[in-house]
């Protein structure tokens, strides 16, 4: 189901609350501690605004996202970064990376569990030995409790989002369906539709996942903290590494 096409041009306007800077400097203390590692995939990089920060820091990145809409809006943004239209279970690299990272959800944006085991075992074929995967995910306790049946309303400058979701139970997926209303130099709105699933699993699966790829989980953190989760986390981090 991923589209993103109309939200591509409302993403930046929407996401103005994402501490941007905050993330970057998290993951970078997390890469650290773990690699020395240099070369950086960062997949399902959207508009690029974590990618660009991570390569002003020094990373040598590869910017990776499979909506063209989104990474042209990123390579408007800046030429430090190479960026390439690839799929995250479709991984293919001509120099395995150092580092992989998926932020910000990416993950719980593919279309299926077994995508999210095909993405795993790319990320160990593209990646160098000792190297470093670190991903965020929302947690089923953030699906049925705060994304849920709700609907949310955004009024920001040029944009209106009417974002309304959908529960499913049976596999912890939330249907978002966001109504986009862009606001024309006359003062008029065109409204546009774009429609988004997240799915997600609990954490021992995320986990038994990645060691089926080939990976071994060190670390799981609450997001944005170095800390375990907890049970209404509604975020989380884990960190794995080949061997």
């Amino acid at each position: 189901m991923r589209r993103y096409g109309e939200l591509s041009q409302a993403y930046d306007a929407l996401t103005f609350n994402v501490p941007y800077d905050e993330i970057a400097k998290y993951y970078d203390k997390i890469i650290r501690k773990f690699s020395n590692g240099k070369r950086l995939l960062d997949m399902g990089c959207g508009t690029g605004n974590l990618t660009i920060r991570l390569a002003e820091m020094g990373y040598n990145v590869i910017g990776q996202d499979s909506s063209t809409d989104m990474l042209t809006i990123a390579a408007s943004k800046s030429d430090k970064v190479k960026w390439i239209n690839q799929k995250m279970e479709k991984t293919e690299l001509l120099v395995n990376a150092d580092v992989v990272i998926s932020t910000l959800d990416s993950i719980n944006h593919l279309d299926s569990p077994a995508d999210m085991l095909a993405c795993f075992k790319r990320v160990r074929e593209n990646m160098c030995s000792g190297g470093v995967f670190v991903f965020d995910v929302n947690t089923p306790y953030k699906h049925q409790k705060i994304l849920g049946n709700n609907t949310f309303v955004y009024d920001v400058d040029g944009v209106y989002c009417a974002w309304q979701n959908t529960y499913v139970e049976q596999n912890d997926a939330v249907e978002m369906e966001l109504d986009l209303f862009f606001e024309q130099k006359n003062g008029s709105y065109i409204r546009k539709t774009d429609r988004v699933r997240e799915l997600t699993m609990p954490q021992e699966e995320f986990c038994r996942f990645l060691q089926i790829a080939g990976l071994e989980v060190v670390t799981v953190y609450d997001y944005l903290r170095f800390a375990k989760p907890k049970k209404n986390s509604e975020k989380i981090v884990i960190v794995s590494i080949k061997h």
